[in-house]
């Protein structure tokens, strides 16, 4: 159950994710997310500009005159979220307005995703996970459902704290019964392998992944011996802060995503979530 202090914060994250994606912003996401191929629609008479690849040589044999084959975008696709809520994603410094943690960063992006997709007409998927499954909510493509999808990212697991990535990239896989695009929305720190899951993934759907963190993680002053204390286990222990090199650590992990075919996007918890979106994006768009 969400605090009255939660709730709030909730509603002017769905007033936010309302305003922002507007109408670049859904175009972006159209071009970039196209639906699933091209439908043959009609037959028309040729006209000068037309991609002469598309002329249909029955008809114009049998006319005399040249036609051209029109098509249609097959449009409606499958958005599907996979969202971390495991412990681990409640940390962050307060990021620019001082209230952001990667939690309330994954909800931002999940929510700006769901509303895009339903504004598009596609429909939307929702799996949270620690690590056991926390909520599947079945695609759908209303409104209501995206404020369902927005809440869900929202809420804190009551019980689970670890991650388990591995096991949630193949809950998704068996529920997916044909081409979708699926985004990925951690900080991929998990307690299990899941590079073969993923690449399994890549090489059946259009995998996104968005690495969100925090900056306080990549700078960690070199101050000798400190306790720090496990998000998801609540075990403390006395760490060499020297030894630490949390900007390897995340580097190899953007390397390894990439690695397996996943496009990547970096988003730290000081920085706008939406436009490092409309930035994946167009990089989408480009790759094509």
């Amino acid at each position: 159950m969400l605090t009255p202090e939660e709730l709030k914060q909730l509603k002017r994250l769905h007033i936010q994710a309302g305003r922002r994606v507007d109408s670049p912003f859904a175009g972006e996401y159209r071009s970039a997310f196209r639906g699933r191929g091209m439908e043959f629609e009609e037959v028309r008479p040729y006209v000068p500009g037309d991609d002469v690849r598309h002329i249909d040589w029955n008809v114009t044999a049998r006319t005399g005159a040249p036609h051209i084959k029109e098509f249609r975008e097959e449009r409606e696709l499958c958005l599907q979220l996979v969202l971390d809520v495991s412990g681990s994603v409640g940390f962050g410094g307060g990021g620019a307005d001082g209230r952001t943690d990667k939690r309330m960063q994954v909800a931002r992006l999940a929510g700006a995703l769901a509303y895009a997709a339903v504004r598009n007409g596609d429909q939307v998927g929702l799996l949270t996970f620690t690590d056991k499954v926390e909520k599947f909510l079945p695609p759908r493509k209303s409104r209501g459902h995206a404020w369902a999808v927005l809440q869900s990212a929202f809420e804190r697991s009551a019980t689970g704290k670890k991650t388990d990535l591995a096991a949630a990239l193949e809950e998704v896989g068996s529920h997916l019964k044909r081409r979708s695009v699926i985004c990925v929305l951690s900080d991929f720190v998990s307690d299990s392998d899941y590079s073969r899951e993923l690449a399994i993934l890549a090489r059946r759907h259009r995998v996104n992944c968005f690495l969100v963190h925090d900056p306080m993680e990549a700078s960690l002053p070199s101050v000798g011996l400190v306790e720090l204390e496990d998000a998801e286990t609540g075990r403390k222990m006395l760490v060499d802060a020297s030894r630490i090199t949390p900007r390897k650590m995340l580097d190899h992990r953007l390397k390894e995503l990439r690695r397996v075919g996943a496009h990547v996007s970096s988003v730290g918890t000081h920085e706008d979530p939406y436009l490092h979106l409309l930035r994946h994006f167009r990089r989408l768009e480009q790759c094509r």
